[in-house]
C-alpha cells in the first residue's frame, strides 16, 4: 500500500545517538511518526562509553527545554561540573575557572571572590552522555526504536524515497531518511564524498573507577582535579580529566602520533607505554594512570570532517550530528551541535507534515536545504575554532598556548554550540 506522505510519511532515522533521538522525540511529542533504527543491541551496550557533556541553554538545553525534559536536565546536571583547572606536567596551576572562584596566569595572590550568581543561560552545567541519552529514551515509546538494526545498504527509488536493507534482512522504504549515524555514516556517501581524516593527535581514554578514586591514597588526585574538568599539558602531551556524576574520573591522554598509533592491548603493557609519554609529570597526574580501570582502556584518535563541510541537497535525504560536521572535542560542542540538528531539523519536518506539504516535494527540498545551510554553516564557525583550539591545546608551548587561546575565546562573545 502506497504512504499517504501528506500526513503521515515514511521518516526513518539511522543511529540512535543524542542527535538521533532528539529528532525522534522532537517528532514525536508533535504528532509525527518516526522510526528509528540503532545498530547495537540495546542501551546497554554502551552504556559505558562516554564521558561529560558541558550543555549550552541556546543549543543542548534547548532541545530538551522545548521537548518538556529542562526539569529532567536540571535534576541530573551539575554547574559546579563547569570548573576548569590548567596545570603545567610539573603540576603549577597556571589558571582556574569556577566554583573557587577566578585565577589568572599571574598566581594565587591574583585569586578573587566568586563570581556574582548568574542567569541559566550564562552556565554551562556538565551531564554525563549516558544519563543524558537515558534521559531522552525514556521519553521516548520503546517501540518508536528498532534495535539490533546495522543499516547495510541504501538504494535510492525516485521522488525522494530509499530503500533501506539492514543486516539482519531487514528492508523497508523511507520517504524521508536522516542519517545521525555518526563519524563513519553509511548514509553521508548518499549526499557528500567526504570522509573524516585524522588530526594528527591521537589518544586513549582510562580512567578512576568510582571506588578507587575515593582511595586515600588518591586524595590529592581528587582534590587537584576539583570538580570539573582538569588539564596538564607540556611539550605536546596532555592529559583531560572529567569529574563524572557518578564519581567516575575519566582521562584522555593525547599525544601527537600517527594515526595508526596504539597501546597494548594488555592493560599492564598499555599503562607502561603511557606512563613514559607522561614521564616526570607530578605524581598525582600519574596515578590518573596507575590506577587507572583495566577493563576500560580505549583508543580516541581524532578525526575530524572538512572544517565548514556541505553539500547540495538531495530530495528525501540528510544528515545531522557527527555524521555532518564531525569535529574535535575540544570546541565542547559536538554533542550540543547534534542534539540542536535534531531539534531543529525535527521542527521543520513537523511543520511540513502539520501543513499537508510533505507531498509538495519542492516544499520539503526548499525548507529541508534551509535547514542544512543554517547547520552547516553554524558548523563550520564551530569546527574552526575546535580546529584552532586543539592545536593551541596540545602544543609544544602549553600550557601557555592554550591559556592564551582560552582567555582569547573568552573575549569573542557568546559562544555557540
Amino acid at each position: 500500500m502506497a504512504s499517504d506522505s501528506s500526513t503521515h510519511p515514511r521518516i526513518a532515522i539511522i543511529g540512535g545517538g543524542l542527535g538521533g533521538l532528539v529528532l525522534l522525540l522532537t517528532l514525536h511529542r508533535r504528532g509525527v511518526s518516526a522510526t528509528l533504527y540503532e545498530r547495537d543491541a540495546g542501551f546497554n551496550a554502551r552504556a559505558h562509553l562516554g564521558g561529560s557533556l558541558d550543555l549550552g541553554w541556546d543549543s543542548g538545553q534547548r532541545a530538551l527545554r522545548e521537548n518538556g525534559l529542562q526539569d529532567e536536565f536540571d535534576k541530573n546536571s551539575r554547574p559546579e561540573g563547569e570548573e576548569l583547572r590548567m596545570y603545567d606536567g610539573a603540576g603549577e596551576l597556571h589558571y582556574s575557572h569556577g566554583a573557587e572562584g577566578e585565577r589568572g596566569p599571574g598566581g594565587p595572590e591574583d585569586r578573587q571572590a566568586p563570581p556574582p550568581p548568574q542567569g541559566p543561560e550564562d552556565i554551562r552545567p556538565e551531564i554525563d552522555r549516558t544519563i543524558l541519552r537515558k534521559i531522552l529514551l525514556d521519553a521516548i515509546p520503546s517501540h518508536l526504536i528498532r534495535w539490533d538494526h546495522a543499516l547495510a545498504s541504501v538504494r535510492r527509488l525516485g521522488n525522494g524515497q530509499h530503500e533501506l536493507t539492514f543486516a539482519n534482512g531487514f528492508a523497508t522504504v523511507s520517504d524521508f531518511l536522516i542519517g545521525a549515524d555518526g563519524a563513519n555514516s553509511r548514509v553521508r556517501p548518499l549526499l557528500s564524498p567526504a570522509v573524516p581524516t585524522y588530526t594528527g593527535v591521537n589518544g586513549v581514554e582510562i580512567s578512576l573507577a568510582p571506588e578507587t578514586a575515593r582511595l586515600p591514597e588518591l586524595q590529592e588526585t581528587f582534590a587537584n582535579i576539583g570538580k570539573g574538568t582538569m588539564m596538564a599539558s607540556q611539550n605536546s602531551r596532555m592529559l583531560v580529566s572529567q569529574v563524572n556524576g557518578d564519581g567516575r574520573i575519566r582521562t584522555y591522554a593525547f599525544v601527537h602520533e600517527s594515526a595508526d598509533w596504539s597501546v597494548p592491548s594488555n592493560p599492564a603493557e598499555a599503562k607502561a607505554v603511557l606512563r613514559k609519554y607522561f614521564a616526570g609529570w607530578q605524581q598525582w597526574m600519574l596515578n590518573l594512570i596507575g590506577y587507572a580501570d583495566e577493563s576500560a582502556i580505549y583508543l580516541r584518535a581524532l578525526h575530524i570532517l572538512p572544517v565548514g563541510h556541505s553539500w547540495p541537497h538531495v530530495r528525501g535525504i540528510t544528515i545531522i550530528g557527527d555524521a555532518a560536521h564531525l569535529m574535535s572535542p575540544f570546541a565542547g560542542a559536538g554533542a550540543n551541535l547534534a542534539l540542536l540538528d535534531g531539534l531543529e531539523i525535527g521542527l521543520v519536518l513537523a511543520e511540513l507534515v502539520k501543513e499537508g506539504k510533505f507531498a509538495d516535494q519542492e516544499a520539503v527540498d526548499k525548507a529541508v536545504a534551509a535547514f542544512e545551510e543554517k547547520m552547516c554553516s553554524m558548523a563550520g564557525r564551530v569546527g574552526e575554532k575546535a580546529n584552532h583550539n586543539l592545536h593551541e591545546f596540545v602544543h609544544p608551548d602549553a600550557p601557555h598556548a592554550a591559556i592564551r587561546r582560552f582567555e582569547q575565546l573568552m573575549t569573542e562573545g557568546p559562544r555557540e554550540g
